[in-house]
């Protein structure tokens, strides 16, 4: 049976919540291991709890770092039918400052102006987690792998969803694609890297940032595994795949992507004010489509029984 055929229940939605409220095991935590790519061994904090706890390194949350999420109220009041609920989740764990241009494109994904968080740019909007770099510098040292996300908001959106989309920013020359391939460094290092478990989500993705004119090639696909192994999200502990079905799919957009995303001003994408100011143009918008289209057919698959 494909992910694309599987069905949720709504007993399995009631008990992810359940579990991530009390801190018992998820069931995407209980499956088999998967390699553990991208471990963070370089992270200054090793997890969301290190980070807000620390007192070797401590930060302070409102001036190092921000978190802004949203979950939709939703109920089903109803004895004679199903009311629908959120399936899809959209992430930005790397925002801010960390990797630039994640966190605006984490907001207009899920149907909200970068620029304001109460403004709905699209009927249709999805539930959002965002940790951002606050700092003027060192933003990097913010920075904790995805596997190793453990904020409890983050975890509980995750697991009471069937989907998520996590956005992250990376830099083309530590993909190590060969020469040979359709997007060499010294052409147009302009690349987006579809990952996760989920393989239904990842080729609704590729297919539909390559039809929208953003190269994009999946993390799994044969010709490139080997050398994007790093950056496929591929273990069952990636936040990305904590979901009520155990997969959920990634972005690694690269850095000169990122940028022409936005405008073309000296400071357009360096810094928040910048991109907050400069994201309403056609190709910003064609990407986040490109992704709300993506979303959209795999939701339109999934049955709630």
């Amino acid at each position: 049976m494909t992910l694309s055929q599987r069905t949720a229940s709504r007993r399995t939605i009631l008990t992810a919540l359940a579990a991530a409220t009390a801190g018992a095991p998820l069931v995407s935590q209980l499956a088999g291991a998967a390699p553990a790519y991208a471990t963070g061994e370089n992270d200054t904090y090793k997890t969301n709890t290190d980070l807000y706890t620390s007192t070797e390194h401590p930060v302070v949350e409102g001036t190092d770092y921000g978190r802004r999420y949203r979950l939709h109220p939703q109920q089903d009041r109803y004895l004679s039918r199903t009311e629908p609920f959120k399936k899809t989740a959209v992430m930005a764990i790397h925002g801010g400052q960390i990797e630039r241009g994640t966190s605006e494109l984490c907001l207009a994904i899920a149907g909200y102006d970068p620029a304001d968080v109460d403004t709905a740019l699209s009927p249709t909007t999805y539930d959002y987690w965002m940790f951002e770099g606050m700092r003027s510098e060192n933003n990097s040292e913010l920075h904790v792998t995805a596997v190793n996300c453990d904020d409890h908001v983050a975890r509980g959106l995750a697991a009471t969803h069937l989907n998520v989309l996590s956005l992250h920013g990376c830099k083309y020359s530590q993909l190590g694609m060969p020469e040979t391939a359709i997007w060499p460094s010294t052409a147009d290092p302009k690349l987006v890297v579809v990952g996760g478990l989920n393989d239904i989500f990842r080729e609704r993705l590729v297919t539909e940032l390559n039809q929208a004119g953003f190269p994009a090639v999946d993390a799994f696909d044969p010709d490139h595994a080997a050398h994007l192994k790093d950056f496929a999200g591929g273990a069952a502990t990636n936040i990305c795949n904590r979901t009520a079905l155990g997969a959920g799919a990634q972005l690694e957009i690269t850095e000169d992507l990122r940028r022409s995303l936005f405008g073309t001003g000296e400071h357009d994408f360096d810094w928040k004010s910048g991109r907050i100011g400069s994201w309403k143009n056609a190709r910003f918008t064609a990407f986040t489509d490109a992704c709300r289209r993506a979303i959209a057919t795999v939701e339109a698959g999934q049955t709630i029984l």
